[in-house]
């Protein structure tokens, strides 16, 4: 797959918690404000979704239906975070890659470019197991009896969450990260920490909701755009 010129990459925007910068965007992107040639939205796009759950989706349905919309017309790849999975039967029309299908490599020019959320190299064994575990179908419709309260605990103590940090030592952690990725890559996307950096090879996308920032592929390269 490829990577084309003017494609915008989207990462943790949390909605609906963390600002309306992101259905903004989606808004722009369906009146042709902003032109896209593909679309990246490389998880935690909103602070709580997943699928095999209507309940769910009354928090955020305005931003669902319009990306249902703009999938249809624009190339859309999304990257499920640590807050939003098992979005294939909502995102019918997109191409939907799973923590466990992530990262995946892409061609941008003659670049070699591997992109994930960015929490599979970070978290250990046990967190490993964790989201095994909850990334389920089965495990989704055996809590449904439960679903209501679940979601309404989570939905009132997500906003409270402080998400935007400049982390101190990101160096040495984007140092280890790559570790894990082939040496031949020309480059790794990645969001997830809300750094909104480039260390070498390792880009870490600009938060939405913190930064106010996406990234769009200009000349062959990536670059920081401001809302």
């Amino acid at each position: 797959m490829e990577i084309k010129e003017g494609a915008i990459f989207i990462a943790d925007a949390h909605y609906p918690h963390h600002g309306n910068e992101f259905l903004e965007l989606l808004h722009k992107l369906d009146n042709g404000e902003v032109v896209a040639s593909q679309l990246f939205l490389m998880g935690d796009i909103f602070d709580l979704l997943f699928g095999y759950n209507d309940y769910i989706l009354t928090f955020c349905n305005e931003a669902v239906s319009l990306l249902r919309k703009l999938s249809k017309t624009i190339e859309v790849h999304y990257f499920e975070g640590n807050h939003d999975f098992c979005l294939k039967d909502i995102f019918p029309n997109m191409n939907v890659y799973s923590r466990d299908e992530q990262p995946v490599t892409m061609k941008l020019g003659e670049k070699k470019v591997s992109l994930s959320h960015g929490d599979k190299y970070d978290a250990g064994f046990v967190y490993g197991v964790y989201c095994k575990f909850l990334r389920t179908k089965t495990t989704l419709n055996a809590l449904k009896p439960f679903e209501k309260k679940i979601i309404d605990h989570q939905m009132s103590r997500l906003p409270a969450k402080i998400i935007c940090r400049k982390m101190s030592n990101f160096e040495q952690k984007a140092e280890a990260i790559m570790s894990h990725y082939p040496e031949y890559l020309d480059m790794v996307i990645e969001g997830h920490f809300h750094q909104a950096v480039k260390i070498g090879k390792y880009i870490s996308l600009p938060s939405l909701a913190c930064q106010k920032m996406y990234a769009v592929i200009q000349n062959g390269e990536i670059a920081f755009k401001s809302i």
